[in-house]
């Protein structure tokens, strides 16, 4: 089977992260086990369309959402370019395949009053371990970073005199992030509660677990949702909704778009749209209120 190829392609020729190259990795694994268990298949070049089809449909029987089968849809597509370029199949399935259509649903967030009771918390904390998961949720929703981009920050990724920290996005593209001189403050406050804790350190991440060792994902995902859940802040509760909530309180502030874009790291302005609802809604409340016939 040529996946570790393909695997080792993204990583070293397209310098992809290595979250992405996992994603790809699950997402085509995926796709071989199911070959495999329902066609008895293993080589590629019996795959057709209809088996992919057959796939996708498993999937949707399984309320699976379309915006998750159209990533899965989109690494097979990759794949198999791949496969075409290295001639291990003849002809591309994929040809036939079409991404679902996806649900125009606004992405959840955190109404400003319950973020700002949220991040307004004191300085002093007698647990290093509160001091680290306040300082994780205000840094995510101050700088609408994403998960793995908070996972892998490092104390020299923070430059103090410019209240900026460096991000590395997607595709390793790298991106500054403003914070406030107040933030800087507290950086340094639990920096020097984490070098208490634990004394010197093998490496020079910014987020440790409570034996000093680098963070993980699952961890993040704990601190962020027992945080949100505390306050009844929404129905979702991940470490995305805070980066919904930074790029919604933007644009409803009056934020530019091409700036909302540049400090989310998207790629294209079309990502950002979204973000653009809450700003709607309420022009659309103050014309109903103010215009003669807005009724």
């Amino acid at each position: 089977m040529f996946l570790q190829d393909f695997l080792e392609y993204l990583s070293v020729i397209k310098n992809r992260s290595k979250h992405t190259v996992l994603s790809y990795e699950n997402d085509l694994n995926q796709f071989l086990e199911y070959c495999d268990r329902v066609y008895e298949l293993s080589e590629l070049s019996e795959i057709n369309h209809l088996i992919i089809r057959s796939w996708i449909m498993e999937m949707k029987s399984k309320n699976i959402s379309n915006a998750s089968i159209n990533r899965k849809i989109s690494a097979l597509k990759t794949f198999y370019k791949f496969l075409i370029r290295k001639e291990v199949v003849s002809k591309n399935p994929m040809a036939k395949v079409q991404t679902l259509k996806r649900s125009k649903r606004l992405p959840a967030f955190v109404p400003k009053s319950k973020m700002e009771y949220l991040v307004e918390s004191d300085l002093i904390k007698s647990d290093f371990c509160e001091l680290r998961d306040d300082l994780i949720v205000e840094l995510l929703y101050i700088t609408g970073i994403r998960r793995n981009e908070l996972q892998n920050l490092k104390v020299q990724d923070v430059d103090k005199y410019r209240s900026e920290i460096k991000v590395i996005g997607k595709g390793n593209k790298e991106r500054r992030c403003p914070v406030s001189t107040e933030f800087i403050q507290k950086l340094e406050v639990y920096l020097s509660a984490m070098s208490e804790e634990f004394g010197a350190l093998e490496h020079d991440y910014i987020f440790v677990t409570n034996k000093g060792k680098e963070i993980y994902p699952k961890l993040i995902f704990n601190i962020v949702t027992k945080k949100l859940k505390a306050i009844n802040a929404c129905a979702k509760t991940s470490p995305h909704v805070l980066r919904h909530t930074f790029a919604t309180h933007l644009s409803s502030n009056g934020a530019e778009l091409n700036a909302v874009k540049e400090l989310l790291g998207h790629a294209s302005l079309a990502a950002t749209q979204v973000y653009t609802h809450n700003s709607i809604e309420r022009l659309q409340k103050e014309y109903k209120k103010a215009h003669p016939l807005g009724e």
